[in-house]
């Protein structure tokens, strides 16, 4: 495969992490890098210039969704890389033509030792190693499949802990992960052009609810309650039938509409509780606001499909539940409702760092998530309001304190049991502003002023400091323009695809074909799929390469030809 069509815009930081990677001492590499900085860029350069080099012969990354797959496919497509998302431990060996495979971190943790076997010579991408901790199988199955590569560059969008157990192949000092590299939020917003600033309107309420002890209780979020009693005000404050949630929803509509007024594909995304409560959520967007939104959950086939077709079109909204918290490339969004009761740093800073990603004009661009004014939502928002403020504000700018700065930060996320989710009941739930007074569901955010600093914390109007020249520049050296190791390369005649495109159709072709057959010749499938493979000396399909593809499809066409 001939080098590069057209060189790679690189950041000063991919760039520079690049050298930390090929100057490591270790076979693993932890990089951690704020949402929307590029990772994804960063490890597909490594794994081009590896491959180039011919230090490794395959690559392998793992993700925590079925969606990155698919996402991870067609950004190793810009690099001429061709990553097939759809391989399966029951695939067996990998297809000549492919450079490597993209699967999650679940399917390592059911046959790791299926993958184990091909990884003497593979480079590793651990895609947000921090889910390796999610489930105990999950890290076990990645320490397994992965122990005997040479390199793992493990990737996350924040710094995390792991509380319970090690994460394997990552540093630790007590319970901290050690970063080979990082590069945090606010040194991507001095470097300018790389996120958006964030900014969190914080919306409070007067909620009341019965607890599981048949308790009543009346509070807004200026209450300070235990853990317990927390999470069951803001379980309230979320609760479909309330007022609270219908109204932020209709305060973010009209501040997307706002911004579509000068980008039309501006959009807004909602992270709901469950699968049912983002249905729920949905409907309140129809009904109330006339809003046809786009639900993507776990539970729905098609959910993969439907992020894809978003992040393209110029629908306002998105609904989900953990499949756009993590990982989605989706510019446009620059509106979002924390609508969930996971109340965890990590969680949320994923969940923010979906709307940092730069489209356009970046320094014309802000961005808002829409919380409740929780009072440990509002200590992780202090938190990237401080790495903003630190970017944004003129060396001698005054410090402001902030009003929750002391606040014991909760690692948590708020759920009960069943029995007494059942005993549970929301009441009543009424949106308020900052100073107790009914809110205003028209009011949009413009361009930000230092008066504005009560409604959105950390809001300043200080123009940031001058660029980083070196921030973005094109990157054409010669171990990423030199030519990749593709064994088989592509027919001419289907340049136009992708080869990830190409491989499926020719398999939807070959599977129509074999059904032609069977209903001609009245032999099982396994046998005329047997007679096909046969007369291209392959086991599966699934091990055929794209020209194999095309020769069992003028096989089956000679078949059929024979017996009409």
């Amino acid at each position: 495969m001939s080098g590069l069509a057209a060189p790679i815009r690189f950041r000063a930081w991919q760039v520079e992490a690049l050298g930390k990677l090929e100057a490591r001492v270790h076979s693993s590499f932890l990089a951690v890098a704020t949402p929307g900085a590029g990772k994804t860029t960063f490890a597909l350069a490594a794994i081009r210039r590896a491959l180039v080099a011919r230090e490794m012969r395959r690559c392998v990354v793992v993700v925590p969704t079925q969606h990155l797959k698919l996402q991870w496919a067609l950004a190793a497509e810009q690099f001429d890389i061709h990553l097939d998302p759809e391989w399966t431990a029951a695939d067996g060996a990998l297809p000549s033509d492919v450079h490597g495979v993209a699967v999650t971190y679940q399917q390592v943790a059911s046959n790791p030792e299926a993958i184990r076997r091909f990884v003497s010579q593979t480079f590793v991408v651990l895609d947000e190693i921090h889910h390796a901790a999610d489930a105990r199988s999950w890290g076990d199955g990645i320490r397994i499949a992965f122990d005997q590569a040479p390199l793992r560059l493990c990737l996350s969008g924040t710094p995390f802990r792991s509380d319970q157990s090690a994460i394997p192949f990552v540093r630790y000092v007590g319970e901290e992960a050690q970063a080979d590299y990082e590069y945090g939020y606010g040194e991507a917003l001095i470097d300018r052009k790389v996120v958006r600033p964030v900014f969190f309107p914080r919306i409070n309420g007067r909620m009341e609810w019965n607890a599981p002890d048949g308790s009543s209780y009346s509070a807004s979020f200026d209450d300070q309650l235990g853990r317990g009693l927390s999470g069951q005000r803001l379980r309230t404050a979320l609760d479909l039938e309330g007022e609270w949630l219908p109204a932020v929803l209709s305060k973010a509509h009209h501040q997307v509409m706002h911004l579509r007024k000068a980008d039309p594909t501006s959009a807004a995304m909602v992270i709901a509780m469950d699968q049912d409560h983002a249905r729920g959520i949905a409907k309140i967007l129809h009904e109330r606001l006339g809003v046809r939104a786009t639900v993507a959950t776990s539970d729905d086939p098609d959910a993969s499909k439907k992020i894809a077709e978003f992040r393209e079109d110029s629908s306002p909204w998105i609904v989900a539940v953990r499949m756009v918290s993590e990982g989605v490339d989706i510019p446009r969004l620059r509106v979002g409702v924390y609508a969930t009761n996971t109340i965890t740093d990590l969680f949320f800073r994923q969940a923010v760092g979906r709307l940092v990603r730069v489209s356009g004009n970046a320094r014309a661009q802000r961005a808002y998530m829409f919380i409740p004014d929780d009072p440990r939502l509002r200590n992780f928002a202090f938190g990237i309001a401080e790495q903003r403020r630190h970017s944004l504000r003129k060396p001698d700018a005054k410090e402001d304190d902030g009003e929750f700065r002391n606040e014991e930060e909760e690692d948590e996320r708020e759920s009960e049991g069943e029995d007494q989710l059942s005993l549970f009941s929301a009441i009543a739930a009424v949106p308020l502003d900052e100073k107790g007074q009914p809110l205003a569901l028209r009011d949009v955010y413009e361009e930000p002023t230092p008066a504005a600093d009560d409604e959105i914390p950390g809001l300043v109007g200080d123009e940031p400091p001058p660029p980083d020249p070196a921030s973005a520049f094109e990157l054409t050296s010669p171990e990423l323009g030199g030519d990749l190791p593709t064994p088989e390369p592509m027919p001419d005649a289907t340049a136009e695809m992708s080869p990830r495109s190409r491989k499926r159709k020719l398999r939807e072709l070959n599977s129509a074909r074999v059904r032609s057959l069977v209903h001609r010749t009245r032999l099982t499938h396994a046998k005329v799929n047997a007679e096909l493979n046969g007369a291209v000396k392959i086991r599966r399909v699934t091990e055929a390469t794209a020209n194999q593809l095309e020769k069992r499809l003028e096989a089956a066409d000679r078949w059929l030809k024979r017996i009409r």
